[in-house]
């Protein structure tokens, strides 16, 4: 499946592998829904997913209501960009600072440097537009939404924050946590405060509710330490997950990054 939106810290090249560890369960939950590369593979036949950044959830109840919607709206954007240049990105992306729109979300991401989804720590979108690229043809674009439509369809997307987006679950569904990592904190929407998610670990595991975690793993030479209590877990993997796209486009370095994946079960 090809991404119907980009987003950073993607699992796309990764979840295959994160999936195949997944137990059985009754519903799938993932609070830190992004691209959706995860829910995805994740055959589930319910899921409950959601996300601090409510344009990226609106987006993705308007991909599974109405498809012909997004489509519509992003062929508008990128005829206006064919026809009238690049100052049509910063256009949209003034008014997406403003509103929050969905539509604007689509477009800024398939149009933006390198596909490099970022925010300022007010919460505004700030990439550059890619000046050597049109972005995604809207024909092409078509296919890949509805495709995605059509799988989502038994999903529940709800916009807030993590506690919100799991306050029904039980021991007998599953959580995949991908929240933004320690080091990048003012590249990603919003920003979850330590102490807290610790807590919410904890209540987890006091509930047996097993989980997956993906968090601060390696960079290179760099080994992240994630400050996490070791009793949380039973046990800790790390999985490849391609070169870093921050140090390739800004600092024009090359460092393989790996995913750390902890799993209480």
């Amino acid at each position: 499946m090809l991404p119907v939106i980009k987003w950073t810290g993607s699992k796309r090249s990764q979840a295959k592998k994160i999936t195949s560890l997944f137990p059985d369960f009754e519903r799938y939950f993932e609070p830190f829904l992004g691209g959706g590369s995860v829910l995805i593979k994740s055959n589930a036949k319910t899921a409950i997913c959601g996300d601090i950044c409510k344009p990226l959830i609106d987006f993705w109840n308007v991909i599974k209501n109405n498809p012909s919607k997004m489509i519509e709206e992003y062929e508008l954007r990128w005829n206006k960009l064919q026809d009238k240049g690049y100052m049509t990105y910063y256009d949209i992306r003034d008014k997406f600072n403003e509103n929050q729109n969905p539509y604007d979300l689509l477009f800024l991401t398939r149009t933006c440097v390198n596909g490099l989804i970022r925010f300022n720590r007010k919460g505004k979108f700030n990439t550059s537009f890619h000046n050597t690229r049109k972005g995604i043809n809207p024909q092409t674009l078509k296919e890949i939404i509805f495709k995605w439509s059509d799988l989502v369809q038994n999903y529940k997307f709800v916009h807030g924050d993590y506690t919100d987006v799991t306050k029904t679950i039980t021991s007998k569904d599953f959580v995949y946590l991908d929240p933004p990592y320690l080091n990048t904190s003012g590249m990603y929407y919003g920003k979850i405060t330590h102490a807290d998610f610790i807590d919410y670990l904890e209540e987890l595991n006091s509930k047996n509710i097993k989980f997956i975690l993906s968090f601060d793993g390696e960079r290179g030479l760099v080994k992240f330490n994630d400050d996490l209590p070791k009793n949380l877990f039973k046990r800790n993997l790390l999985i490849e997950s391609g070169n870093s796209p921050f140090k390739k486009v800004i600092h024009k370095q090359v460092e393989i990054v790996k995913e750390s994946l902890h799993i209480n079960f």
